[in-house]
This record gives structure tokens, C-alpha cells and sequence, in this order.
């Protein structure tokens, strides 16, 4: 059954926006869970209506831009990161047979483009406040996610290698006897790594920490503009969980159920994942940010790279 290409752009935009504000609250259940207290469970039966409390509460504050920022661009930087993510699930293959651009032969080029815009977001928000702390978060933003963009495509180096092409969709297929995840265990743990720190997530929110820097490069955004920074994070972590999922999990693959269910299941586990980073490990300097990620993921990612030809030329029978 072929599904037309506007009805494959809606449900897709729905179900992304879907998952970034349920994230919110399943973040605070299980980060509750995890440390042993309630978490929310006030509004709705379990807490359940807090996501719609939330976004009440965030189309009704006071949508205030500060009179001394540069106001066209204090408008455009959430509007970059918000679309910027949004467009990385364009290329995303779902199933064998939903996906917004089809079987795209540079899908992995094409995500690496639209983080690489994402950076102008953080960068135009700390600089269009004109607050220092919003200064610095946003070169703290823009030194992290650059610096670990580079450990993220040596990192899918392996991958590409393996699979011989971009096409996240032949990516998928090339697992369909072996999940990437095993031979590609290596370059599976720094993707992981610099995919946190790609979306500013717990330990390494570094860019946003509350007790050095108010709340880093959106310190003067409030209302709905807030609300976008606030679900392009999520939205975020969506986004790298399907990369994970595409990349090193079999994508849609798996047995008895169909591809959906698979594609949604290790993407949800993924997200879960992360909530438990949040709540488990603490939040390292920034020195010790970068210093881990030069030093330790850099020449991991190499390695990574040297032994998968290695490995592909010794099979070649070179």
C-alpha cells in the first residue's frame, strides 16, 4: 500500500511532536521512579494531563523579548534549531516503506548538515540576548557540539564502510543478518557519547547549567519561543535515538511484529536510556568535557576506523 507523501508529512511532524512533549513527563515519572519519589501525579489520573498542563501554561506566559537584545535575531534562533531538527527526520527511513524523503542516497550527509545548522540556534540566542551568561552558554553550546560533530562522523565512519553507502535506508538493510551494534561496537559507544553532548543532554548540559550560568544560551527567552528550545532538546533526543536505532540496531528489523512496532521499540528503550543518564551520573567540568572528548573519543574513533578496513580488506581476501 503506497501512503501518499502529505499524508506521511503530517502523521510523521505529529508523531515527533508527539514524543518530545510526552518525553517531559515519562522524563519526570521515571526520574522520580529512579530516586525513589513520587514525581509528577497531581494533574490527571498518574500525572498523565501534566504535558497539557505544561503547554497551557507555556502558550499563556508572557511572550517577552528584552529591550536591549537584537530582536530580529533573538526571534530567529529558535525558529533555526526547531526546524533544524525537524528537518534531520525527513531522511529517517521508519519502515521499508514510510519515510518523507524516500531512499536518499546522502541521508547521513544530509543529518550531519542540519546539526551543523542546529549550532547557529545556540550561537544567534547567546549572542542576540546580549547577557553575558547567555554569551557564554552559547559559546560553550557551539565549542561542544562542533568539537563532538567530529567525533560523531568519525564514529559512522566504520558504518558507512561496512554498509558501502549514506542511504540510511541500505544502511538498515545491511544489517538484516547482523545488527551493526556488534561489529561496530566501538563506533556504536562514541556515536552514543557524542550524541549527548549533541544535544546538550545530562551530564554534559554544560552549555544550560543552572548553577554557573541561570540557564546558558536561552537565559531571556520565555513563552512559546522558550517552549521551542525546550522541545527541540526533546525532539533531539528522539532524533539521535532513531539515529542509533537506524544506524547500529537493525532500524525496523526484528521478528513477528511489524516494522513499526520494532522501529518504535529500541527508539523508546533508547529514550529511556537517556532519562537514566540524567538521573545517575554527574555533571563533569567543562575542561574535562572537551579534554574526554579530543583525547579518549578521538583516537577510539580512529582506531574504530583502521580496524573495520582492516577487517573489510582481510574478507576482500586483499
Amino acid at each position: 500500500m503506497i501512503v501518499p507523501m502529505p499524508i506521511i508529512i503530517v502523521v510523521t511532524f505529529a508523531a515527533v511532536m508527539g514524543v518530545a512533549a510526552v518525553s517531559t513527563m515519562v522524563e519526570r515519572r521515571l526520574l522520580g521512579f529512579f530516586q525513589d519519589r513520587p514525581g509528577p501525579n497531581r494533574v490527571g489520573p498518574f500525572g498523565m494531563f501534566q504535558v497539557v498542563a505544561d503547554a497551557v501554561k507555556m502558550l499563556f506566559k508572557q511572550d517577552w523579548v528584552p529591550p536591549f537584545a537584537d530582536k530580529p535575531v533573538f526571534l530567529l534562533a529558535p525558529i533555526v534549531g526547531f526546524m533544524a531538527v525537524l528537518l534531520e527526520f525527513g531522511v529517517i527511513p521508519i519502515t521499508p516503506h514510510w519515510s518523507i524523503a524516500g531512499d536518499l542516497n546522502v541521508g547521513l550527509l544530509f543529518v550531519f548538515a542540519m546539526m551543523g545548522l542546529a549550532v547557529y540556534s545556540v550561537v544567534l540566542a547567546g549572542w542576540s540576548s546580549n547577557n553575558k551568561f547567555a554569551l557564554l552558554g552559547g559559546m560553550r553550546a557551539a565549542a561542544q557540539m562542533i568539537s563532538y560533530e567530529v567525533f560523531m562522523g568519525l564514529s559512522l565512519l566504520g558504518v558507512v564502510m561496512t554498509a558501502g553507502s549514506f542511504s540510511l535506508h541500505d544502511i538498515v538493510l545491511a544489517q538484516s543478518r547482523c545488527w551493526f551494534v556488534i561489529p561496530q561496537f566501538l563506533g556504536c559507544i562514541v556515536f552514543l557519547i557524542a550524541g549527548i553532548a549533541e544535544t546538550h543532554r545530562l551530564p554534559f548540559d554544560l552549555p544550560e547549567g543552572e548553577n554557573e550560568l541561570g540557564a546558558g544560551f536561552h537565559t531571556e527567552y520565555s513563552g512559546m519561543k522558550f517552549g521551542m528550545f525546550f522541545l527541540a532538546e526533546y525532539a533531539g533526543v528522539a532524533m539521535i535515538s532513531a539515529l542509533i536505532t537506524t544506524l547500529y540496531l537493525g532500524g525496523w528489523g526484528g521478528p513477528i511484529l511489524p516494522p513499526f512496532l520494532w522501529f518504535a521499540i529500541k527508539v523508546v528503550f533508547l529514550i529511556c536510556f537517556f532519562i537514566l543518564l540524567r538521573a545517575a551520573l554527574p555533571r563533569p567540568r567543562y575542561d574535562q568535557l572537551m579534554s574526554f572528548g579530543w583525547k579518549i573519543l578521538l583516537p577510539v574513533s580512529l582506531i574504530n576506523i583502521v580496524l573495520t578496513g582492516a577487517i573489510l580488506l582481510w574478507q576482500a581476501g586483499a
